[in-house]
């Protein structure tokens, strides 16, 4: 504590240094003075918890961020727990936002270290697992206050089931759900201070949504990220046991919070059990008890919270209603959100695996094992699993197809290989990319088989629907390969699938159990169920407890499946062609353009086409990190399921991924009939996913073309207007001129008549039907004067001109000359080559 004031003293402004220029210490009793402390002795009357709340609300608004939170530090250390009582809620809010986000708060989200230092820094200090804030909610703890927190505000399934007074599954909410007091509105829940700061300090990354215009936040850097580091690292520890809090009485630690009697009636999945503290009492035989029993609850706690708040977005039954076509859209996590609950993820495994081999050993389920270590070997298959595995289906079938799924896939990825967070995965001199996975993780690897393979499959519906020439794309289809075509990981996967498609016709007695979830009443431990060593069973209860009884296994390794990744093959290849075909075509279409395009006389892109991906944005080296994620991604993915060279060369041929004789683009994939090409569905897939593109040309009226983003509006209608005037008046003069066949008349048609439909290609089969109504006499057109490019010309001209002494008139003179000679120029080569094609 003496540390955060100090550095708290260093950061506030001189004007504000005076207290701690004055003394050694932060606001000693006997030296500095406290306003709320002088106002409370002089008014006796007032020294209740109202006055103290209110004189706070004010210092919130008039003083800074840094003296605020120097004052609070005083208030927590002298005042009791009485007087702190009122103020918590209030507190708590402030800090965190109203559950509305309607109040930001300290905006912890958005609050970052490069950006606001002393304010990153000192709510750092303060929102320490062991800082004050702590120590205010263990100073609350003790003396057993609790807290009203709105049902309303909970996740969706956990709402629903408690308005229709059926318990939920978490015992998170056991024994708390209250009647709204006299007067009162909507069912709440009765937390203790440790309870209520956490669900608070969850939620807020929900519910607190960054200000308009706030820049991109670094996640990493971010206090919110940083905070949930810390306390997953204090509460959820990989090594010792859990601290004990500190403690702000002489009369020790806080005690667990006692189970109260439930006020409302539910319909109850199951009987109520003891703690997890209470019957690891029970069975401790031993006089020096593990002190990690006593502080247990608040690693349950907080695991459960975050669990409950950041994954329970998604029931079975609503997973179910949400593949319908009808359905409507439920919550969406954002990227920041996916992001957290990854560092969550990564911390679980680790603290699992912080278990000794003697530990984790079946053998070791005994009452002899603390309560830490029941719970790192249960935390991760009762809390997370089924609600990770619906967050994830969600995610798989409603993000959008852009690179922002890469936070997604990411999170997935991780949670699929614990492995790498075990303490013996570095290992020095031993290569990564051959280790292979050990058989250690086989019961892990059954335990989760759909969120291998039912989520594998999700991943390749989205990766046939995207872009894969793009790099981003490219990436995370490499990044999925890489991870399954890890040594000896498919070979798990596939023995867990024949697990659970062995029949029992052999086994009578098995021919009828249900394969169920556990109970999830009480305690985590205390309806947990003893080890089941029927490894089959294990498999067909995990995968009937996360899609129910009636659901269809599609095995990953079967037809269809295999069917799916051999097309993924194709695009992959058909992919690195194109966009070494995309490259080849940006580098030729600068020196394909005619040079007095940039002189405004031609448009420099009159259809207005652009590629579908985003090569564009690197150039050469996207085109070669494509290539590289590409060709490592068919190299995993034949690794992982066992493809062969000639399976995919005949794939490749049956596609049609080989350039043509002139080398160019093929066109999308098309079927000849009545009326032309119609398009097939593998050519709607090529066009979407910008493979292959038709080349558009404009084929109306050039006068009529939109305005383009390099021309003036104004000007160019102005002189639309003049040239229809001219052209309406001198018409027949122009024909007649047209008419002659003499130099004159080839001059005048070069100038006045639009090049041929012929030389124009009609790719619609609507467009050959009106060909001939499109013919148009001779006419005058100034829309080239509209252009930016020919305006600054002109005036690039006249000013070299003016530097070398000649005149406007002068020179207007010459540019008409020139363009005289260039168009007599012209109007020959134009007549020689139609004399040739003739």
């Amino acid at each position: 504590m003496t540390t955060f004031r100090r550095r708290v003293a260093e950061w506030l402004p001189p004007s504000l240094k005076w207290a701690t220029l004055r003394v050694p210490q932060w606001f000693p009793k006997t030296v500095a003075p406290d306003p709320v402390r002088q106002a409370a002795m002089a008014f006796p009357h007032l020294q209740q918890p109202s006055f103290l709340l209110a004189s706070l609300k004010a210092d919130s608004i008039n003083k800074p961020f840094a003296q605020r939170c120097q004052d609070l530090v005083k208030v927590i250390e002298d005042f009791p727990a009485k007087e702190l009582h009122a103020v918590f809620p209030w507190l708590v809010e402030s800090v965190f936002g109203s559950l509305d986000g309607v109040l930001p708060g300290w905006n912890l989200r958005c609050l970052q270290g490069r950006v606001s230092p002393v304010e990153h820094s000192v709510a750092l200090e303060f929102l320490d697992p062991g800082g004050p804030m702590m120590k205010l909610v263990y100073k609350l703890q003790a003396e057993d206050y609790k807290f009203d927190f709105p049902v309303s505000y909970l996740p969706g399934p956990v709402k629903a089931s408690i308005q229709e007074r059926v318990l939920p599954d978490s015992p998170l909410y056991h024994n708390k759900v209250q009647l709204p007091p006299a007067g009162g509105l909507g069912l709440y829940l009765a937390l203790n201070p440790f309870e209520y700061y956490m669900f608070f300090f969850a939620l807020s990354l929900i519910t607190q949504k960054p200000p308009p215009g706030a820049l991109h936040v670094r996640t990493s850097d971010c206090a919110y990220f940083i905070l949930v580091d810390r306390y997953l690292a204090w509460f959820l520890p990989t090594e010792g046991s859990v601290l004990p809090p500190l403690s702000s009485s002489p009369g020790g630690p806080s005690p667990a919070p006692a189970p109260r009697t439930p006020a409302v009636p539910f319909a109850s999945y199951g009987l109520h059990h003891t703690s997890l503290l209470k019957r690891h009492v029970s069975h401790q035989t031993s006089v020096n008890a593990d002190p990690a029993s006593h502080e247990i609850w608040r690693s349950e706690t907080l695991l459960q919270v975050f669990v409950e708040m950041w994954l329970h977005h998604y029931s079975l039954e609503m997973y179910q209603k949400m593949q319908s076509p009808d359905a409507k859209e439920s919550f969406m996590p954002t990227e920041e959100h996916v992001l957290v609950v990854r560092l969550l993820l990564k911390h679980l495994h680790a603290f699992a695996n912080s278990l000794r081999p003697e530990q984790a050993s079946p053998s070791a389920h005994s009452h002899a094992a603390s309560p830490l270590e029941e719970f790192k070997r249960a935390a991760v298959p009762r809390f997370v699993q089924q609600k990770l595995y619906l967050f994830l289906q969600h995610c798989f079938g409603h993000w959008p197809l852009d690179a922002s799924f890469r936070a997604v896939l990411e999170m997935w990825l991780s949670y699929l290989q614990p492995w790498r967070y075990a303490p013996e995965r570095q290992t020095p001199g031993s290569d990564c990319q051959a280790r292979s996975v050990s058989e250690r993780w086989a019961p892990f690897v059954q335990e989760n088989l759909l969120i291998y393979t039912k989520l594998f499959l999700g991943f390749l519906s989205r990766a046939l629907r995207t872009d894969l020439v793009s790099p981003k794309n490219a990436l995370m289809v490499f990044r999925v390969a890489k991870v399954f075509a890890q040594p000896n990981l498919a070979e798990m996967i596939q023995r867990g699938e024949q697990l659970f498609l062995e029949p029992e016709l052999g086994i009578p007695q098995r021919q009828h159990r249900l394969y169920t979830a556990p109970s999830f009443t009480g305690s985590f431990l205390s309806s947990w169920p003893p080890a089941v060593t029927d490894a089959s069973f294990k498999v067909k209860s995990h995968v009937y407890s996360l899609e129910g009884q009636d659901c269809k296994y599609t095995p990953m390794f079967g037809p269809e499946v295999r069917a799916l990744v051999l097309r993924l093959a194709q695009l992959i290849t058909q992919a690195k062609q194109t966009a070494k075909s995309l490259s080849d075509q940006c580098g030729e279409s600068a020196a394909s353009r005619p040079f007095l395009s940039w002189l405004g006389f031609y448009p420099a892109d009159t259809n207005g086409s652009y590629a579908g991906n985003d090569l564009d944005e690197m150039g050469q080296d996207s085109v070669r990190k494509t290539d590289e994620y590409l060709e490592k991604a068919l190299e995993y993915l034949c690794q992982a399921f066992r493809l062969s060279e000639a399976q995919l060369a005949q794939l490749t041929l049956a596609l049609g991924t080989t350039q043509d004789e002139n080398g160019k683009k093929q066109l999308p994939d098309c079927i000849v009939g009545e009326d032309g090409l119609i398009l097939t569905p593998l050519g709607r897939y090529q066009i979407i996913s910008g493979l292959r593109r038709f080349d558009i040309e404009y084929q109306g009226d050039w006068e009529l073309q939109p305005i383009r983003s390099y021309e003036i509006a104004s000007l160019v209608r102005a002189l639309f207007q003049l040239s229809s005037t001219i052209n309406r008046r001198f018409a027949g003069q122009m024909v007649a001129l047209c008419s002659r066949a003499d130099f004159l008349g080839s001059f005048c048609r070069y100038h006045l008549l639009e090049p041929g439909l012929s030389g124009r290609r009609l790719l619609s089969p609507v467009g050959r039907g009106h060909a001939a109504n499109r013919a148009r006499g001779p006419r005058l057109s100034l829309r080239f004067l509209g252009s930016y490019r020919t305006l600054l010309s002109l005036l690039l001209t006249f000013s070299v001109a003016s530097l070398f002494c000649v005149g406007p008139l002068l020179c207007a003179l010459l540019i008409v000359l020139a363009y005289v000679l260039y168009a007599v120029a012209m109007t020959l080569l134009t007549e020689r080559g139609k004399l040739h094609q003739l």
